[in-house]
């Protein structure tokens, strides 16, 4: 048996891993699974470089700010656009209402971040300038600074906290991909020295988190996949249930065989492009995704 750790993080989003591990899945393909589930995608980035974390599931734009870098990390499958709301304290009205405010992010200059600052852009309104970033991480922590603070003025959120977040009042003003369209944002990710030096673990990792979204979208396991979201999250039978049909909501929730969008991807480049500057570590796209370890993968069990 193989030991890997996969970092994700603690959102309802992470369900596959979960499911992938407790249905036996990674074990079935003689892996041996620990979670880390990070509090920021700092610290993520951090451990995957220093070799804690082998494997990373989540935005993949923070593979690219590592590639960016320089280092050896590359994309090898998606999962889902980010099932992201925009949501906002009550007496916001429109995007134009959050200027000379402060927005609650994880990291300023990675994933969803940069999507709210093309999409505020857009409004014409110009980031450090007109509103600010208050980075305190990920979206449990971005919900909370939001509850706490009227200063805490948006923030990006997605399953279970957007059903949370409107439950206590908050509100949403769209989703992201309906003000910016098709977004790459969860994906998985690795060094790619490690992936080339134990690929059957790589390939076995693929293929058990696509036997998660399977079951994931089979009707008859809605109630177990909504007491495992009640009780892994802490959430109320009714937010469960709400949390459980944003995931598994076609084109918003998760994507089947969690299969790379390159629309999605060339968003995401534009994006990163937009906000932070073109980077000539970005412009072979070859380079750094390789979906090789995916279409193996998947070829042991066949089409879904």
């Amino acid at each position: 048996m193989k030991n890997i750790t996969i970092s994700c993080f603690p959102n309802a989003k992470a369900l596959p891993l979960w499911i992938a591990r407790d249905k036996g899945f990674f074990a079935s393909r003689n892996l041996v699974a620990h979670l880390h589930e990070t509090e920021s995608s700092k610290i993520q980035r951090e451990k995957l470089m220093s070799g804690d974390v082998q494997i990373v599931q989540s935005a993949v734009d923070n593979a690219l700010s590592l590639i960016a870098d320089g280092h050896d990390v590359f994309i090898f499958m998606g999962g889902e656009n980010g099932m992201n709301d925009f949501m906002v304290q009550p007496e916001i009205t429109g995007l134009a209402d959050l200027r000379g405010r402060s927005i609650v992010v994880d990291s300023p200059h990675t994933a969803y971040a940069l999507l709210v600052r093309k999409m505020l852009k857009r409004e014409g309104l110009v980031y450090e300038q007109d509103y600010r970033f208050n980075p305190v991480g990920n979206a449990s922590h971005r919900l909370a600074a939001m509850l706490a603070s009227k200063d805490a003025a948006g923030g990006v959120l997605n399953p279970p906290y957007t059903a949370q977040a409107k439950q206590a009042g908050l509100k949403s003003l769209g989703r992201l991909v309906d003000y910016l369209g098709p977004y790459q944002a969860g994906g998985g990710f690795a060094r790619r020295s490690w992936a080339q030096a134990h690929p059957d673990a790589l390939e076995g990792f693929i293929a058990a988190y696509v036997e998660a979204l399977r079951w994931i979208a089979k009707p008859a396991h809605a109630e177990e996949i909504e007491a495992m979201l009640a009780s892994r999250l802490e959430l109320s039978p009714e937010i469960a249930k709400a949390t459980r049909a944003d995931l598994l909501e076609p084109g918003f929730g998760f994507t089947p065989d969690a299969k790379l969008d390159m629309q999605g991807m060339e968003s995401v480049l534009e994006t990163r492009a937009e906000t932070e500057g073109e980077d000539p570590h970005l412009t072979d796209r070859a380079a750094y995704i390789d979906e090789s370890y995916y279409k193996r993968a998947l070829a042991t069990f066949g089409a879904a």
